[in-house]
């Protein structure tokens, strides 16, 4: 995926995400059209993206909701 693509994609960040000094400190995902998700840090859209497929995403989602990364706070 190019970064010419990445720039059309719809990007969205979670509404509870918080406000620090005006800068949104968060991550962004859009859902690309080959069904790929991707991941970017909202300060540094030029950054680094990661991509996921469908399920890996609905496995991080499901171990967030059962609480198996509660060591990692």
């Amino acid at each position: 995926m190019t970064r010419a693509e990445l720039s059309r994609a719809v990007w969205r960040k979670s509404s509870r995400s918080p406000m620090n000094g005006g800068t949104d400190d968060c991550v962004e995902v859009a859902t690309l059209p080959d069904g790929r998700i991707a991941v970017r840090d909202s300060k540094r859209p030029e950054g680094a993206v990661l991509f996921f497929t469908r399920a890996e995403m609905d496995g991080w989602i499901s171990g967030v909701k059962n609480d198996e990364f509660n060591d990692l706070t």
